[in-house]
């Protein structure tokens, strides 16, 4: 049995937020499957205890208008082709890159955190839609590959996830990726980026190899200066 959703990150969540709770908007378009008026119920329901009432962005006539009067912004989960069109649909992906810069909090798991980076390329998903293009919010000047596992089915023939990710480099030797398996976070802030959990995260960089981190630290050097190996 896993944990309750969101159990993991909720205290972290909470004292990001601890400054800019008063109107959270949360954008559900990443949800397939589920309605949006189900995901943002589900996520109410997971942050009540910690005192965080998230308000949808879907609710809203004018999506501009809520995300330009948001004090933090939040992204769930689900699959990022469909989140990422919807945001160029609705003319977010300028808007939310911008209130970011200028100081306003911003919360995203799973293809909230793939929005975070520079380009869609390094997520997992399928594309069941296709967006304009593949780049994102570019929050962050790496690539993150989340619920990054190593594991290999019995008798599975085709790539495991590292071997995807080192395709990625090959192509694009410029770019780093982060694979951050289950319970793993990263909080970056002022031009600091932290790893969070004890689950550790995979750094893959082009010429080098690749190599995991465990402790809690900040991940500037290996982010940012090509000698560290």
């Amino acid at each position: 049995m896993g944990e309750d959703y969101l159990a993991h990150p909720k205290k972290t969540i909470q004292e990001f937020l601890s400054a800019n709770a008063d109107n959270i908007v949360f954008i559900p378009y990443a949800g397939v499957s589920l309605s949006w008026d189900e995901y943002t119920d589900m996520v109410n329901k997971a942050l009540h205890d910690a005192g965080l009432k998230v308000n949808p962005v879907h609710r809203h006539k004018d999506p501009c208008e809520a995300v330009e009067n948001a004090s933090a912004i939040m992204i769930g989960g689900g699959n990022s082709f469909h989140l990422l069109k919807l945001l160029y649909d609705h003319h977010l992906v300028k808007l939310i890159r911008g209130k970011v810069r200028q100081g306003i909090p911003y919360i995203g798991w799973s293809a909230g955190a793939n929005m975070a980076c520079p380009t869609l390329k390094t997520t997992n998903d399928m594309p069941i839609v296709e967006p304009p293009h593949f780049k994102a919010l570019g929050l962050v000047d790496f690539q993150i590959n989340p619920h990054y596992t190593e594991d290999v089915l019995p008798n599975h023939g085709g790539e495991n996830r590292a071997m995807r990710i080192a395709e990625y480099i090959k192509t694009n030797p410029g770019s780093r990726v982060l694979g951050l398996p289950e319970g793993t976070m990263l909080r970056a802030t002022d031009h600091h980026v932290r790893l969070l959990g004890d689950k550790g995260c995979k750094i893959f960089q082009y010429g080098l190899p690749s190599r995991w981190i465990f402790e809690d630290k900040e991940l500037n050097d290996f982010l940012f200066n090509s000698q560290i190996i």
